[in-house]
This record gives structure tokens, sequence and C-alpha cells, in this order.
């Protein structure tokens, strides 16, 4: 059953004329819409195994620590609501918490090391999830517009987390790994790597055996706009059986979403 069965769930007729709003969760009651919502987008239509099933929630250590950011339906039942979300998670938490969610995966140890401003937080993004329904211009820029506001309230230098492919078989995207590796790689100073024993390489095919276009289109929308506002991507992909994905490091310099973009997301919004 998807995440937008309606027997399951309501879906809205026409989200073109629905009234979205963006900001950050106040309560328990926001955190847990945010985590039921993330359980109908990664167990109920991605495949993630999520324990305990029963509760419908998406939960793990790291939410009590983080900031939420929310996209509301306002037009929407309140129990459907929050229809949009990402998890923000700062250095200056994270540290006094025992780390980051993405240190799980990669090594870190050079991106901090190699920042400008060490006086300035760096801040992981995660979780993102957006109903089907909304998976729209109008949702993306309202969460990039909340993301922006977000950065300059708090000095943010750097941003980085994990992006996801779906699947857990990364020669299914061999071109778009590939040109990931070729084409948006880190310098090697700052590059985060692939936990050992735990990923694979991310060139799978040579330079020049696949199609660049072709490989463009594998990249998973989010990915893309990632690449958009200038990310860069660390070596190895992630292999995450309980989430059913093929994840990579995505590292975005903040003065290329607020100088270059965040005009343009708080018009959309």
């Amino acid at each position: 059953m998807s995440a937008t069965d309606p027997q399951t769930h309501a879906t809205p007729a026409d989200t073109a004329q629905r009234r979205l709003i963006v900001r950050l969760a106040q309560d328990r009651s926001d955190l847990a819409a945010v985590q039921r919502l993330r359980y109908r987008v990664f167990a109920e239509e991605m495949g993630a195994d999520i324990a305990p099933p029963s509760i419908g929630l998406d939960i793990d250590a790291f939410d009590e620590l983080c900031d939420h950011l929310l996209v509301i339906d306002e037009d929407a039942p309140a129990a459907d609501a929050v229809v949009g979300t990402y998890r923000l998670l700062r250095e200056s938490v994270a540290r006094s918490a025992g780390g980051f969610y993405s240190e799980g995966e990669f090594d870190l140890a050079p991106l901090a090391a190699a920042r400008a401003d060490a006086s300035r937080d760096m801040v992981e993004l995660g979780r993102s999830c957006v109903l089907a329904p909304y998976r729209t211009a109008p949702t993306i820029s309202l969460l990039w517009r909340g993301i922006a506001e977000y950065l300059n309230a708090h000095r943010i230098s750097m941003m980085f987390g994990c992006a996801s492919f779906p699947g857990i078989d990364p020669d299914m995207f061999a071109p778009a790994l590939s040109y990931l590796y070729h084409h948006h790689l880190l310098p090697v100073e700052q590059r985060p790597t692939v936990l050992a024993g735990k990923g694979v390489a991310m060139e799978r095919l040579a330079p020049g055996t696949y199609d660049k276009r072709h490989a463009m289109f594998q990249l998973p929308p989010l990915i893309k706009g990632y690449i958009r506002v200038g990310a860069m991507f660390g070596d190895g992909a992630y292999i995450d059986h309980a989430f059913n994905t093929v994840d990579v490091c995505v590292v975005m310099p903040v003065d290329k979403i607020t100088s270059r973009y965040a005009a343009r997301f708080s018009y959309a919004a």
C-alpha cells in the first residue's frame, strides 16, 4: 500500500490551490506529525524497515537534538497537515551529544578540518521527505526558503548530509554514481569518505563508457537540485539496507545558497 492510498490517507485534488506555510516545529505535537509523515513516505511508500511498524512513526535518537522544518497545508485536516519536512542538526548541538547521523555512514573529519571559518557551525540536513502529491516547485521552494532563513539566523558556514538513490543495488545507478564521481567530487582535502566495509565505490563505470544524459536522467530530483546550487560530493556510496537506499554524502557551501538562491526561494514562496 502506498503512502497516498486514498483508503488510508486523504489526498488533495489540486495541490496548486492549497495554502502552504513553512515554519519550524514548535512542540511535541509537531514532532509527532513529522514522524508520521516520515513513516508514510519512508516505510509505506519506499519500503524502509522501520520498527516497530505498529505505531506508524519514524523515530530515532537524533530527533530530540534536531530542529525540524515543516511545510504545512493549512487547508488539510490537522492529522494530514504536515506535508513536507527537513531535519536540521547544528554542529554545536551534535558535538555535545555524540556526533552527527551521517557519521554512521561517512568519515566527516576532512570536511570539518578544511572549512574556512571554524567559529561558525556546520549543519546536517537529513530525513527530508514530501508527500507525493506535494512534490511540486512551490513545496520545494518553501522548504528551501525555510533553510535559507535558518542558515542566516544561526550563522551556518556549511551544509551537508546524505542524499539517497532508491533501492540497494548501486549498479542500477552506475551511470549516475559514476557521473557524480567524475564531475562533482569534492577536493581530496575536504572529501568525506564512506566508512570501510559499509559502502561501495561510486565510480562504477569508466569515463566515456556511459551516456551523460542518461546519467543525469537517473539522478533523483533532490540531488539534481543540490547540484544546481553548487553541491559537491564525498567519495563512496553507503548501502542502507534498513531504509532501502544507496546514500551519497553531499556538501553545500552556504554562500551559494544565500547569495544565489535565497531571493528566488522567498519570491516563489
